[in-house]
């Protein structure tokens, strides 16, 4: 395909970054030449590249963009909010994306998993190592430190709406058109290719047509305990089963730095999340008795990958993407890590910046590598949640499992490293067994209970 010259008036005003520019570094916000066919060297310019949604997915996509050599804009609608979250990352977060410690709120190093006749199991008092723990921390304090991160590395931060794309015809190498508003006031931006981080009801998602799939409610309150109560959750997390406060998820209290979250989530019964809500209160009444509602927060999250992440030059990360685990609803990590993995493989295919790149680029350094590496794990918590959660026998069974030190041990190994945890034969093969007559167990449990319902 022969070169395209496109100069388009385009007017825009990008909040200035941290990183001051020098007058000859400026991009011309008037003007964008391309320069462009599939895969071509780029004349004059670096490859420009719209990030959209500022949370770990987008910010970290916009780091890894800009400091590769990428020209990159990264646009958030309200910085000073952030979605619902529990808060927990996995300990090698920390390192592998330098998250400073002083941002962590808690160290988790103590969890109780309650079933739904109220067995209750440690997890972790006995099994955790002396130097792990659980990082607790605030969505909103970890997404403002990583998007100042990508700024400082060179990424145009824009804390505006988008509120159209305009998408060029499928092989042009046509710019895509960013309509979006500043202040009331509208802009335009044109790209050469977009990443959508725009969370699970992500715009970029449906301009794309990417395809639809199921989502989950998340609801939970953030409450100020007294300062007896807070000394309780000092270093203690609990997740709660059973169909009082959710027919699909778990509910949950999480410590923060100075308060607790919360909540619960469900996918098949949405309409009755506040009913949930009652009930997660119900069961923990007494251990945040006194505590004052200081925050409501209310989001969706994914509960599957979309049928398609790449279209033409737009890749989708994070929740927009769907990559949000079942059976513990974890998002945080694997969002920064497919913002990160999806803004390496760009500055890969573009040789820094120099080159156009394409869809099968996208697909080929982006979308087969992320697969690659967790397909796997998503589908087996698929499998865990369609086992344990489904009904109140599969949530004792779990409960009771948990109690196994082995299980334990191989659950944190898998979950604060990101890897498979590698165990012996011969504890595995008793965990499968333990697993059978757990279940057996647990049936006679579920009867009893729903003859006391009756």
């Amino acid at each position: 395909m022969a070169a395209l010259a496109l100069t388009q008036n385009l007017r825009f005003t990008p909040t200035p970054p941290l990183k001051t520019l020098k007058q000859h570094q400026r991009p011309n916000p008037k003007t964008l030449k391309i320069t462009a066919s599939s895969s071509s060297r780029l004349s004059g310019r670096k490859l420009r590249a719209a990030v959209i949604g500022g949370g770990p997915a987008g910010s970290s996509a916009a780091e890894a963009l800009a400091a590769g050599g990428v020209e990159t804009y990264l646009f958030e609608r309200s910085p000073s909010t952030a979605k619902p979250c529990g808060g927990a990352i996995p300990l090698c977060m920390i390192d592998e994306f330098s998250i400073p410690l002083h941002l962590v709120d808690r160290h988790v190093t103590r969890m109780k998993i309650i079933s739904p006749s109220n067995l209750t199991v440690d997890f972790g008092s006995k099994t955790l190592k002396s130097h792990e723990y659980i990082p607790m921390l605030r969505r909103e304090v970890l997404d403002s430190f990583l998007r100042s991160r990508a700024q400082s590395n060179g990424a145009h931060f824009i804390t505006g709406l988008v509120t159209d794309i305009e998408v060029p015809d499928s092989y042009s190498s046509k710019p895509y058109v960013i309509h979006h508003t500043v202040n009331n006031c509208k802009r335009s931006l044109a790209v050469d290719l977009i990443v959508g981080a725009d969370g699970a009801n992500s715009k970029v998602a449906k301009i794309i047509d990417a395809g639809n799939y199921s989502c989950a409610i998340a609801f939970q309150e953030r409450i100020k305990l007294p300062d007896e109560k807070m000394e309780y959750y000092h270093n203690l997390a609990e997740m709660y089963v059973g169909d009082d406060v959710s027919p699909d998820f778990y509910a949950w209290v999480f410590p923060k730095c100075d308060h607790v979250a919360v909540g619960t989530g469900t996918v098949c019964a949405k309409q009755n999340i506040k009913v949930y809500q009652r009930g997660i209160r119900e069961r923990v009444k007494e251990k945040i008795k006194g505590g004052k509602v200081i925050k409501v927060e209310a989001h969706p999250i994914p509960e599957h990958p979309r049928p398609r992440r790449v279209r033409g030059r737009v890749a989708l990360v994070g929740d927009a993407a769907g990559y949000v685990t079942k059976c513990s609803g974890e998002g945080i990590y694997f969002a920064a890590k497919s913002g990160k993995m999806c803004g390496e493989a760009i500055v890969k295919a573009s040789e820094g910046g120099e080159k156009m790149v394409s869809e099968e680029d996208l697909k080929r350094e982006y979308l087969r590598e992320w697969d690659k590496k967790y397909v796997n794990t998503f589908r087996f918590l698929d499998l865990l949640q369609r086992v344990f959660y489904g009904s109140d026998v599969g949530r004792e069974a779990l409960v009771e499992l948990c109690g196994d030190e082995y299980v334990q041990r191989m659950t944190f190994d898998s979950y604060l490293y990101k890897k498979l945890a590698s165990g012996h034969r011969w504890d595995d093969l008793k965990m499968v067994l333990n697993s059978f007559g757990t279940f057996m167990r647990c049936k006679v449990v579920g009867r009893e209970m729903e003859a006391l319902r009756l």
